[in-house]
């Protein structure tokens, strides 16, 4: 399989993880979700993933959870403006939480993707490892 053709399906695979984990998470926690919400899964799960390209592998988890709540918070945010706002579909309202943008993301929830973050950390660099012979994660706390 050529270069570009393995990396399309490795990135697709990623984000399928990343969509199906995204939307399962939604359902546990709300008991329902929106298409929009595996799309917006998917590209959390490839961005966070895809730290490890630019910052060294000996980053802490703690670090790399952090970095990747806010990745998830910017792509909460992106996709409330377009879902919510835009196009007016109304998927979820943060107005009443404290610390909200917009009612469209909020410090608690910010807060609540630092676990999850750390989660997808450890998935993504599973993922590559076993399924691309990708280098074996190693992680420090901090």
């Amino acid at each position: 399989m050529n270069n570009l053709m393995s990396r399309t399906v490795k990135y697709t695979t990623l984000w399928l993880w990343g969509g199906f984990v995204y939307y399962c998470l939604e359902l546990l926690w709300r008991g329902y979700s929106h298409p929009s919400m595996f799309i917006a899964g998917g590209i959390c799960l490839v961005l966070i993933g895809g730290l490890n390209n630019y910052l060294p592998w000996n980053l802490g988890i703690v670090y790399q959870a952090l970095i990747g709540a806010v990745i998830i918070t910017i792509v909460e945010f992106i996709f409330g403006l377009i879902v919510n706002v835009w196009l007016g579909l109304s998927v979820w309202n943060y107005n009443e939480l404290p610390f909200n943008l917009m009612g469209q993301i909020s410090l608690p929830f910010t807060l609540l993707w630092i676990p999850i973050a750390a989660v997808a950390v450890l998935l993504d660099d599973y993922l590559r490892w076993k399924l691309y012979g990708e280098q074996k994660p190693q992680y420090t706390l901090f």
